[in-house]
């Protein structure tokens, strides 16, 4: 009897220790956050020291976009590995399909502890909607809510609330005496910290959805002032010509150098509560000792445009609105300090942490495995990624890390060169010297919407050429 118990001692021991061994995953996101605003994409006004550790020690991408710039289909994208019209959240607030099979519920089957803390917006218009019904794999859903940009949170005896009240008694988007334990920043990563340091030999996946930097561009003391008379820069393409404005981004009336002047400074304050709290989740995690045996994530569902091209927020192809930023600790997995400039979606964010991560799975995913680039193999990679709108826009486009090709039906077609002209001013699609690059982008294109099933291209109508 004592060796058959040793030897069961011995397998159990052996289960704990080969599971102890699973990396974790950390995933902290943020809502229409302008890559430019972080210290290691060239952003000189914020000091965002813990993110910026983050790049230095793992990866960081140049080139990684929102597959759809708005919330709910990058959102999408993001957990499912799979384009928009095949989960099919192709505008906001669409709930997502039953069938989809997110990353959690993939780590969840291999036995990890799941968690989400956020911003969800893929459960249809519930507002705020706290732990919704279908928890796709995020077990620990207490704190997520479906949708809103709320600034001050609170617990109750019967669960997460909206600490902020209008005069009639209902949630809102106040701040007002939000401070370092209520704010939702903090709130929400707080939460996060407990889940890190809960009591489990499992290994853990924990998704920190933060409703900011998006506006109302508002933030708890003292982020609210420290930015406060800065000199914001003003973008070039602020002001343009009509020849320099597609019909697909019509410069807006209010969007002005003063406007400008007045919303960035709270805006640099959101970002640096962000950077500051990501400090807390470091700092956890190295507690634990768990910082060299979990993958780290930071990223957004889609940028703001701040201004460029006479406009704010998201939603069109340009820079500012769907280049986001993506970057990937994974301690003796992602190679150190790499810069990966070949363009990317955040369609290829699932099967590509997995891989990473040693996770086997069956489930078919649209995105695509870039963990060889992580690893520094750049051998046969395809430079390409898909952007596409909303149902009420209809444009597609084909992104290189050189090149930007737009294809509408409100509109001609346009190619920025976005080393050239990276302020995306001026069309070279009849530029003779572009003509191969536009028939091998439209080729591609083409390939795209037969495997995909995209109503955008499938059928050639839109890649008029």
């Amino acid at each position: 009897m004592n060796k058959v118990f040793a030897s069961l001692l011995s397998v159990f021991v052996t289960g704990l220790a080969l599971q102890a061994a699973k990396p974790n995953l950390l995933v902290i996101y943020t809502d229409e956050h302008h890559y430019n605003t972080l210290g290691c994409y060239g952003g000189k006004i914020v000091e965002t020291p813990n993110i910026d550790w983050l790049a230095e020690k793992g990866a960081l991408c140049t080139s990684f976009y929102a597959t759809t710039p708005v919330c709910s289909p990058s959102r999408a994208s993001f957990v499912s590995g799979k384009y928009p019209q095949n989960t099919p959240v192709v505008q906001n607030s669409i709930p997502l399909s039953d069938e989809v099979v997110t990353f959690a519920e993939i780590l969840k089957r291999e036995g990890y502890r799941t968690g989400f803390a956020g911003k969800w917006h893929l459960d249809g218009d519930g507002k705020p909607q706290w732990q919704p019904e279908r928890k796709f794999g995020f077990d620990d859903n207490r704190f997520m809510f479906n949708r809103g940009h709320w600034k001050k949170f609170g617990d109750t005896a019967e669960g997460p609330e909206v600490a902020a009240k209008d005069r009639k008694g209902n949630p809102s988007y106040g701040v007002d005496g939000a401070d370092e334990k209520s704010f939702a920043t903090d709130w929400l990563v707080k939460k996060g910290v407990e889940f890190i340091n809960e009591d489990s030999e499992k290994p853990f996946c924990y998704m920190i959805s933060l409703p900011d930097p998006h506006g109302p561009n508002t933030v708890r003391a003292p982020y609210d002032t420290m930015y406060v008379g800065v000199d914001v820069p003003i973008p070039t393409s602020i002001r343009k010509t009509a020849e320099q404005t597609p019909k697909w981004a019509p410069v807006a009336k209010n969007i002005n150098p003063r406007w400008l002047k007045g919303v960035m400074p709270p805006y640099y304050g959101m970002v640096k509560c962000i950077d500051d709290n990501v400090g807390l989740l470091l700092e956890a995690l190295r507690k634990k000792g768990q910082l060299d045996n979990t993958f780290i994530v930071f990223s957004s569902d889609h940028g703001d445009l701040c201004g460029e091209h006479g406009r704010a927020n998201k939603g069109v192809p340009y820079e500012g609105s769907a280049r986001i930023p993506f970057i990937l600790y994974g301690p003796g997995k992602v190679k150190q300090g790499i810069r990966i400039d070949q363009a990317l979606g955040c369609v290829d964010f699932a099967p590509t942490v997995l891989s990473l991560m040693g996770i086997q799975h069956k489930e078919k995913m649209d995105g695509r495995n870039a963990s060889a680039l992580f690893k520094g193999d750049k051998v046969g990679w395809e430079d390409f990624t898909v952007l596409r709108s909303t149902s009420g826009q209809a444009w597609v486009a084909a992104v290189t890390d050189d090149l930007k090709l737009v294809f509408s039906k409100q509109d001609e077609p346009w190619l920025f060169d976005l080393k050239k002209d990276p302020d995306e001013l001026n069309n070279r699609f009849k530029d003779p010297a572009y003509a191969d690059q536009i028939k091998d982008l439209t080729q591609r294109l083409m390939r795209y919407g037969k495997q995909f099933g995209d109503p955008y291209v499938k059928d050639g109508s839109m890649l008029k050429l």
